[in-house]
């Protein structure tokens, strides 16, 4: 294992490529699966949030857990690889059954939580592991950041290319389904072809870094109690700069959760979309998280990751309601055509290259407490940490998403709602509610992060003191 300044750029590439996984289980959980299972197998709203926020918030609390059993796995290939080479195959079967579900209302609420919470449990053995080797492999301040943006990069490329599968070959609308949102059969082969993909990244990611990360740890880990265990995940967890850092990320993490979850509903009925712009708007996706990419490392090294992640998620929330605002105000051209499409994309386009960036510093945030917690407790716990961060994210994507569930059924939005005949009211209640939540999570958000107590200064004199000690 290297834990030097720079790392190859071979191992970024393939240390990220394992995060298509990751977006492909994004993309179904925030984008499709609310409205698959409410507008098209018909189960209510409010169950279908119910039942995905139960699955999150009841998954999160395994992440720590699978964090602490990777912190102290033992092997010839290390601590992570072993979960990135046993996981992804059960992983994509669950995965295809969760886009199969019965017809039997009275016992799809139950299925949905129960395959829902295989498939994140399993995505929690892919990914934690994964994310853990970020502050393993260096301990250099940007060049966290720069692994971090790859896993962005190829996370966001996964999800955004089963996303333009989905709305150029699998849904696309037909004699028997004018919308293509509500194909039942699409689905299906959405779950096959996001499964493949799933196992393909996750395996090519592990083998192209086996040379680079396997050997055995430095040392055995003792055996410890579950209490002792818990004990030591608590300690972690509870260092300040992880509680200022995970409070600021759930509440991020809240917004897009509602904002992922409702998507499909606001481009059907504000936006009303032809549908080309379901081809082209993940694409143009693609091209901001492209854009982030460059931009976050020379950001985060002029200001700070501290400065950037609060300036740019101000920024995105601007540039993401701005629409709206101007829709509701009547001052907007008519919903539906080529114009409207084109300028709010435009608008979405800023917007979602200050979120991703956002994102990107904030997760790479995550790997400097490692080093702030080894002063205190005397070990490196990044397993904990990186799982701390998802338990935090589920739980608010939970939370997004029961919140977006909310917002649909006070709306009065009927079921199988057809776009373009919807009551205005409706449609002006959805945005009211729905703007309203994102300007108040920008606001605590940037507020707890501007508290985060590590700086560049503070990140590099840690680490020369450690490495003093340590004789390095």
């Amino acid at each position: 294992m290297s834990s030097a300044a720079r790392v190859p750029l071979h191992v970024k590439i393939f240390h990220g490529f394992g995060s298509i996984a990751y977006g492909i289980k994004d993309n179904g959980f925030s984008t499709f699966l609310l409205i698959f299972y409410n507008q098209v197998i018909g189960l209510d709203a409010r169950m279908v949030s119910a039942a995905l926020m139960i699955v999150l918030i009841v998954d999160a609390f395994a992440d720590p857990v699978i964090g602490h059993l990777s912190d102290r796995t033992y092997t010839r290939w290390g601590r992570r690889l072993p979960w990135l080479y046993v996981a992804p195959i059960p992983l994509a079967i669950a995965w295809m059954f969760l886009w199969s579900p019965p017809h039997d209302l009275g016992t799809t609420f139950f299925y949905l939580i129960f395959v829902g919470l295989i498939v994140r449990t399993l995505l929690s053995a892919c990914e934690v592991p994964s994310a853990s080797l970020i502050p393993e492999l260096t301990r250099d301040y940007d060049e966290r950041t720069g692994l971090m943006r790859f896993r962005y990069l190829f996370g966001w490329t996964g999800g955004l290319l089963i996303s333009v599968l989905a709305y150029a070959v699998f849904l696309v609308p037909s004699e028997k389904f004018p919308v293509g949102q509500l194909n039942e059969d699409g689905y299906f082969y959405y779950g096959v072809a996001g499964a493949a993909l799933i196992v393909i990244s996750v395996m090519l990611s592990a083998l192209g870094q086996h040379r680079y990360v396997a050997g055995w740890p430095a040392s055995r880990p003792e055996k410890t109690s579950f209490k002792q265990a818990f004990g030591e995940i608590i300690e972690s967890l509870s260092h300040p700069a992880a509680v200022i850092l995970l409070s600021a990320a759930a509440v991020a993490y809240t917004s897009q959760g509602v904002t992922f979850s409702i998507a499909n509903y606001l481009y059907l009925y504000v936006w009303q979309y032809p549908q080309w712009a379901f081809t082209a708007y993940p694409l143009m996706l693609l091209a901001t998280v492209v854009t982030a990419f460059f931009i976050v490392t020379p950001l985060n090294k002029r200001f700070g990751k501290r400065e950037t992640a609060m300036v740019t998620g101000v920024i995105g929330v601007v540039f993401w309601i701005t629409p709206f605002a101007l829709l509701v105000a009547g001052l907007w051209p008519e919903v539906g055509g080529d114009q409207s499409t084109l300028i709010v994309m435009a608008f979405v386009f800023v917007a979602n290259v200050a979120s991703v960036t956002v994102m990107i510093t904030a997760q790479s945030m995550v790997a400097d407490i490692v080093e702030a917690s080894e002063v205190v407790t005397g070990r490196r716990t990044e397993g904990v940490f990186a799982a701390g961060w998802l338990f935090a994210q589920k739980c608010a994507t939970g939370l997004g998403i029961f919140i977006t569930g909310m917002i649909v059924s006070w709306s009065g939005l009927p079921s199988k709602a057809v776009p373009g005949e919807v009551d205005p009211a409706i449609v002006t209640r959805l945005i009211l509610v729905y703007c309203t939540i994102v300007i108040l999570a920008v606001i605590v958000s940037t507020w707890i992060f501007a508290r985060f107590p590590i700086s560049r200064a503070d990140h590099e004199a840690r680490v020369r003191a450690l490495a003093a000690q340590s004789g390095a």
